[in-house]
C-alpha cells in the first residue's frame, strides 16, 4: 500500500495546486490512498461543502482538520454527514459534532488528533487514541494518524507512543515541512510536519503585509491567503507492508505549481 499524506491546503491557491497535481501524482507514484489536511481550505480558515467536494474530486480520500474546523459555522452540521469524508480531531470532548476517525473509507483507517501544547485545552490525545485502538478500531487495516500540533516534541512523543501499533504518525499545523522522515523501530513511519500547499511568496500561505502587521503593530487584522503565483505542494509518501500493516519507508513528495 502506498499512502500520500498532504499538508495543510491554504485557500483557493492551494486547492488549485491540489487539483492540478494530484491526479497525475496518483498515477506517477502508484498511490492507493490520499489524506489531505483541510482546515484551511476555505479562505484560509475552515471548510465548506464546495471546498471539500473540490478536494474529493481532485483525488483526496479522507480530509483531516484541526483547530480551524469550526470557523465556518454553516459547515459544522455537515460534520455529521456520513457522505463527507471529513474528520475533526478525535480528542475533542464527547458530544462534539463529527467523528475523529474512520475505518470505512477503503483499505486504510485514518485518525485525526490535535495537540495540547500551545494549541488549546483538549482531551489527552495519548489517552484517547489508546482507548480507540484498544477497542479494536481499524482491525485488519493499516492505520495512519494526522497529529495537528504545534510542539515538535509532542508530535515525536505521540509517534513513539504509537510505534508498532499504527502505520504512520505525521504532524501538521505549522505549515513548514520538516526533513526528518523515518521509520521507528516498531514499524511506524513518522515526520514532524508535512508542510503546506500554499504560496511560496507568503508567510505560511497568507499575504505578507497582513501577517507582518500583527508583529509590527499588534493589530490583528484579517489575513488573506495568497491566491496566485508559485505554490509549494508538500506531502509525504508512506509505503506500507500489506502483511504487517506497518511502514517500510517514508519519503517527502514536494512539488511546485503555478496558479
Amino acid at each position: 500500500m502506498r499512502v500520500l499524506m498532504i499538508g495543510d491546503v491554504v485557500g483557493s491557491g492551494g486547492r488549485r495546486a491540489v487539483s492540478g497535481l494530484l491526479h497525475d501524482l496518483r498515477s506517477e507514484l502508484n498511490i492507493d490512498f490520499v489524506t489531505l489536511q483541510g482546515e484551511n481550505l476555505a479562505g484560509g480558515i475552515g471548510l465548506t461543502i464546495d471546498t471539500v467536494t473540490e478536494m474529493v474530486e481532485a483525488g483526496a480520500n479522507v480530509i483531516t482538520t484541526g483547530n480551524h474546523v469550526w470557523d465556518k459555522r454553516d459547515f459544522i452540521d455537515q460534520l455529521d454527514n456520513p457522505y463527507l469524508p471529513v474528520l475533526r480531531p478525535l480528542n475533542y470532548p464527547p458530544g462534539t459534532p463529527g467523528r475523529g476517525a474512520t475505518d470505512d473509507s477503503g483499505q486504510i483507517a485514518v485518525i485525526s488528533l490535535i495537540g495540547r501544547v500551545w494549541v488549546g485545552e483538549f482531551d489527552s490525545p495519548f489517552a484517547v487514541v489508546d482507548d480507540l485502538l484498544t477497542g479494536g478500531f481499524g482491525q485488519g487495516k493499516p492505520i495512519v494518524v494526522d497529529f495537528h500540533a504545534e510542539a515538535t516534541s509532542e508530535k515525536a512523543a505521540l509517534a513513539w507512543h504509537l510505534d508498532g501499533r499504527v502505520a504512520a504518525v505525521v504532524g501538521t499545523h505549522t505549515h513548514v515541512p520538516t526533513s526528518d522522515c523515518k521509520v521507528l523501530p516498531g514499524g511506524t513511519g513518522f515526520t514532524t510536519d508535512l508542510g503546506m500547499v500554499g504560496a511560496v511568496d507568503s508567510i505560511l500561505g497568507v499575504e505578507v503585509d497582513g501577517s507582518l502587521a500583527r508583529f509590527l503593530t499588534g493589530y490583528r487584522q484579517r489575513m488573506q491567503p495568497v491566491r496566485s503565483g508559485l505554490i509549494n505542494f508538500n506531502s509525504v509518501l508512506i509505503n506500507i507492508d500489506d502483511s504487517t500493516g506497518l511502514a517500510t519507508s517514508v519519503e517527502r513528495i514536494d512539488r511546485q505549481f503555478e496558479v
